[in-house]
């Protein structure tokens, strides 16, 4: 069956309290995409973002970003009151994120909201505790922990809590009781308003895309609890972190900075870490993405301290075993495997042996002429997911503005189009008519947003994962135009 896709995070929803929520705004944005012939909704990852704001550097691979959680339902729940929400500035521009707003004013309404529930818990809540007491616990200790100590890395707290001193954790479990149980307690709400939406998304036939990142933080609650998951000394620090080398994105390559996974311990224990986290993924989602998949078949390492990408070595992953492994314990995944960047034929042998669908990205199409392996006639088969752009790359209207006269000319030929206006709504037309099982565009590209939107420049930092809309940008124009090139096109 041929789909479609619009991609849009749950941040870059409309909302008046500066950041997307999942609210009333989520549910319209959902009857918009079902009104529009859309089945497919495809978003980052769900994670709490710490510095840099980043989706993809997160604090657990587990736990939901507190941002989202929905203040108006938890008023219809009698838990806040408007006046606890309504007069804090949430924003300074209708159509960027303020993330210090955010943090500032979050908390504290979501702190009042757990001060009333927690006179009435219930079995709901209970029964959560107990589901998800695998992560749940450790995670609520760690951000109690780093509340405590104003934000700080755990790396940088006190010894003795930055080494998990047994009986110095159980002091501050007893100390911080009601902390604990309020990052507790936000999860609580945050899923329970997750899978209501995602009820409500599939409920209209509309399938969910979310992104699992390869890698974890360094600053995360599994680096602090786990550290033999990961390359670690004796004072949990790490041999060498993870990145991208130079490449057409960055020409001193990208230095993520993630710590890299003890491969060796992770086939011992039979990839129990990895089947637990494809199994949650797998049922918060409907298809998982996962983000920089060759780094299973091979990584790139950085020596710790490096200020740059330019200098590291490769080294071989897991491969396909991992995944095996994981079907094997899981039945059939529903996976994309995002295999961008330097593609090896190991690497393509590791796809074929796996048999998820790639990724082509048509922004990438227009640089060696017929030849080049993202324009469409060049799809070997349709097991492919096709994109206009992914969130690191340009809106199409930006890209254009970006390009050589010689690029755009070849563009213009290939997509049959005489104005450099016209190039977007080209691009949208060769993916959709492509044979890729999915196409997708970002909202931005439907919107013809400029530069302006782009949702993240890699190496960057300061301006990424700020985009927002407006609820007025979803027109019933727009809508009919969407669903007639998915009518059009067969997806």
């Amino acid at each position: 069956m041929r789909k479609n896709g619009i991609l849009m995070h749950i941040s870059s929803l409309p909302s008046e309290y500066g950041i997307g929520k999942m609210g009333r705004a989520a549910y319209d944005f959902v009857d918009f995409l079902a009104a529009s012939g859309v089945k497919c909704w495809q978003i980052l990852p769900l994670s709490p973002t710490s510095y840099g704001d980043s989706p993809y550097q997160s604090f657990s691979v587990y736990a939901g970003n507190p941002y989202f959680v929905d203040f108006d339902t938890l008023k219809r729940e009698g838990l806040i009151k408007k006046s606890d929400y309504e007069d804090i500035k949430w924003q300074d521009n209708s159509r960027r994120v303020n993330y210090s707003l955010i943090y500032n004013g979050c908390f504290k309404v979501l702190r009042q909201a757990y001060k009333t529930y927690k006179r009435d818990v219930s079995k709901r809540y209970k029964e959560f505790k107990v589901e998800n007491k695998q992560w749940l616990d450790d995670y609520a200790l760690f951000m109690a922990l780093k509340f405590k100590n104003n934000g700080k890395a755990w790396y940088e707290w006190d010894k003795k809590f930055a080494m998990r001193d047994k009986n110095a954790l159980l002091k501050a479990s007893e100390e911080l009781e009601k902390d604990i149980e309020f990052f507790k307690f936000i999860q609580y709400k945050f899923f329970s308003q997750w899978k209501n939406l995602k009820k409500y998304t599939n409920d209209k036939g509309i399938e969910i895309i979310g992104d699992m990142p390869i890698y974890v933080s360094y600053d995360s609650v599994e680096a602090w609890a786990y550290p033999e998951l990961f390359c670690f000394d004796k004072d949990k620090k790490p041999k060498d972190v993870a990145g991208c080398p130079p490449d057409d994105f960055s020409k001193t390559g990208q230095l993520w900075g993630n710590p890299l996974y003890d491969w060796e311990y992770h086939k011992e224990t039979n990839y129990k870490w990895w089947v637990q986290r494809l199994k949650f993924s797998s049922e918060i989602y409907d298809i998982v993405r996962i983000d920089h998949f060759r780094g299973f078949e091979s990584y790139y390492t950085i020596p710790y301290g490096n200020k740059t990408a330019e200098k590291g070595e490769w080294r071989k992953g897991p491969g396909a075993a991992l995944f095996k492994e994981a079907e094997r314990k899981l039945g059939k995944l529903n996976i994309i495997a995002e295999d961008l960047g330097f593609i090896t034929s190991d690497v393509r042998e590791m796809l074929a042996a796996v048999g998820y669908p790639g990724m082509k990205v048509t922004q990438f199409a227009f640089g060696e002429g017929g030849k080049n392996e993202h324009l469409p006639h060049n799809y070997d088969n349709s097991n492919c997911v096709a994109y206009t752009g992914t969130h690191d790359n340009e809106t199409l209207k930006g890209w254009v503005a970006s390009q050589s006269s010689e690029t755009l000319k070849f563009c213009m030929a290939y997509l049959n189009v005489s104005k450099k206006k016209d190039i977007p709504k080209g691009i949208i037309r060769e993916t959709w008519g492509s044979v890729a099982q999915i196409a997708v565009a970002q909202m931005q590209d439907f919107l013809n947003s400029d530069a302006t939107a782009r949702m993240n420049i890699p190496s960057t930092l300061g301006t990424n994962w700020q985009f927002r809309t407006k609820s007025d940008d979803f027109t019933e124009k727009l809508s009919k135009r969407i669903l007639k090139i998915n009518k059009m096109y067969n997806r």
